[in-house]
């Protein structure tokens, strides 16, 4: 599965790519299956070079890991950009910015219960945190046995990235930083995420 990336928004910095990943975790998940896709939207975790993640065992998406490659796809933040905020809007269009990475790999079926409660702590503890007041697994025996049953553990290694910032980078300068003064301005959140991220990738200065 290819993805159309133009010189001007490929990015060559893996661990920025990989931070996307980590501030994004909320993944769509594809597995081709006898001509179709198999398709779930998930939180996948980074644990070093490989993606940790389960779904539940009702869905038959897992029964495909095996026969194919999958691609987890992680949208970043987004925003649509005005001609108005360019020093010459008569001559431009609309266009809408953002970050999307895709990564690329065989997923391993964790079996093993250790595996997935493993994979179930590494969830709860990123998005729970350490605090006093985290929630961690409380149930025990046979309920906890069965909660850890109902799913089915993976690891995704991270065989091949693309990603793709499309962040004003085809624009001057000048554009660049009005785009991002604009976005940064906005009452939505994600056009304000979108003007942090043209900073991280280098699009427009750090200087917000």
């Amino acid at each position: 599965m290819a993805l159309y990336v133009p010189p001007a928004f490929a990015v060559s910095d893996r661990m920025l790519a990989l931070r996307m990943v980590d501030e994004h975790p909320f993944a769509t998940l594809v597995t081709p299956s006898g001509g179709e896709q198999q398709v779930t939207h998930l939180p996948l975790t980074r644990d070093g070079d490989a993606l940790l993640g389960h779904v539940a065992r009702a869905n038959p998406h897992w029964r495909s890991f095996a026969a194919a490659e999958s691609l987890a796809i992680f949208a970043g933040p987004h925003a649509y950009v005005s001609p108005t905020w360019y020093a010459a809007p008569q001559a431009a269009v609309p266009t809408w910015n953002f970050a999307v990475v895709h990564i690329q790999g065989r997923i391993e079926i964790l079996d093993d219960a250790r595996d997935r409660e493993r994979v179930l702590d590494h969830m709860v503890t990123l998005f729970e945190g350490e605090g006093e007041r985290a929630w961690r697994f409380a149930l025990a025996g046979r309920e906890r046995d069965a909660m850890l049953g109902a799913i089915v553990a993976f690891r995704l290694p991270i065989e091949r990235l693309t990603a793709k910032f499309k962040l004003s980078q085809n624009r001057g300068a000048d554009d660049r930083a009005r785009v991002a003064a604009a976005l940064a301005h906005s009452d939505e959140a994600q056009a304000q995420a979108t003007a942090a991220w043209m900073r991280h990738a280098g699009a427009v200065d750090d200087d917000p």
